[in-house]
């Protein structure tokens, strides 16, 4: 065959694997509903093993690379997942005559949960500085910050920890009588804020989801509780998100910061240090990138995240955490551990540091 045949071939056999694709998406919605239906969890990690089993010993007879085929058929799991996941929200939603706002709802996160909540039923309004967001109804800040009453079943604040610790007071002078949470990634600054709406009698409470903006399947995922003196509250927040598989992990209010701090302040930190001293080495990217090894790569992938989020946001979780320095405290110490042991030729002690760091990553199963 010509190379022309041989590329039209190609193009055949791509076709056939993408109707093969939607064929399987189509079973996969009519087995979500069977699911549904029968009040089965989305997830059955047996049959995901079975599955992927199968597909490995498939392949082999074939005489193509096991590991491909098994990539290809778990990024297909996880697009079934993501359109069971999304189905059953949108099927077991309670926000069917409801209505919701998301303050800073133009915001990224603010977005996702605008979505969120629409996709359960609620009629969403979003109030933000920035204007409308194309799909939802507006309320200017200015309205319901000089008084107009909030009549929302759902109030979720999703502004900057700055602004969000405003807004919680604001809406403790308010008083709206529905649900009302932040979604901040600290809860240092919105302490005050929180318990001002407590003692007026407000149903609130404080998550933190424990994931980005860009995220669409809540499986392996968390979102964090933490009670704000109204256990009801937190009761009917996490019912928003029985419909999901993220694992909810309630945690006192108190003690949210001191984890974060290392869960993510250490690692914020870590990155932001690590293409830091790549930009400050003089050695130009590409030639970097030449010579990257495996754990280079992989480094590099987490830091060039970490280098395109929000600057604004990563300098608050560092700044304004009651417990950031003790985390800054510990990787500064980690680093002088591992400077003088080099610097003095000790290479008893760096064995040790790396024999305590194996022990405690074995540790955590």
């Amino acid at each position: 065959m010509t190379l022309n045949t041989l590329r039209t071939r190609l193009s055949e056999v791509d076709r056939t694997i993408i109707e093969a694709m939607a064929e399987r998406q189509a079973l996969v919605a009519e087995i979500g509903n069977r699911k549904l239906a029968g009040g089965r969890p989305l997830r059955d990690f047996q049959r995901e093993k079975e599955v992927l089993e199968a597909v490995r010993l498939h392949a082999e007879g074939l005489g193509l690379p096991s590991h491909l085929a098994e990539e290809v058929v778990r990024a297909l799991i996880r697009a079934s997942l993501e359109q069971q996941e999304q189905a059953r929200v949108s099927a077991t939603g309670g926000g069917s005559g409801r209505r919701a706002l998301v303050i800073g709802g133009a915001g990224k996160m603010g977005r996702w949960f605008a979505d969120f909540l629409d996709a359960q039923g609620y009629a969403v309004e979003i109030s933000d500085p920035a204007g409308p967001v194309e799909g939802y109804g507006f309320l200017p800040t200015d309205g319901w910050e000089s008084g107009t009453p909030l009549t929302h079943d759902i109030i979720v604040v999703s502004a900057s920890l700055t602004a969000s610790a405003q807004i919680l007071h604001r809406l403790a002078e308010l008083a709206p009588l529905g649900l009302i949470f932040d979604v901040g990634s600290l809860k240092s600054p919105l302490r005050q804020g929180l318990a001002a709406l407590a003692a007026a009698g407000c149903r609130v409470t404080s998550i933190h989801p424990m994931f980005g903006p860009d995220t669409r399947l809540l499986s392996g995922r968390h979102v964090l509780f933490c009670d704000a003196g109204h256990p009801e509250a937190t009761a009917e927040a996490r019912a928003l998100f029985d419909s999901t598989m993220a694992e909810q992990i309630e945690m006192p209010l108190l003690e949210h910061d001191r984890l974060v701090a290392y869960v993510l302040g250490l690692s914020h930190a870590l990155n932001i240090a690590f293409f830091t001293a790549l930009a400050e080495s003089g050695e130009a990217a590409p030639a970097l990138q030449r010579l990257s090894s495996t754990t280079f790569d992989a480094q590099l992938e987490v830091a060039n995240r970490v280098a395109h989020d929000n600057p604004h946001l990563y300098f608050e979780i560092q700044a304004l955490n009651d417990h950031g320095e003790e985390a800054l405290a510990a990787l500064e110490d980690a680093v002088a551990k591992v400077t003088r042991s080099v610097r003095t030729g000790d290479e008893s002690a760096f064995i040790r540091l790396m024999e305590a760091g194996r022990r405690y990553m074995d540790a955590r199963g």
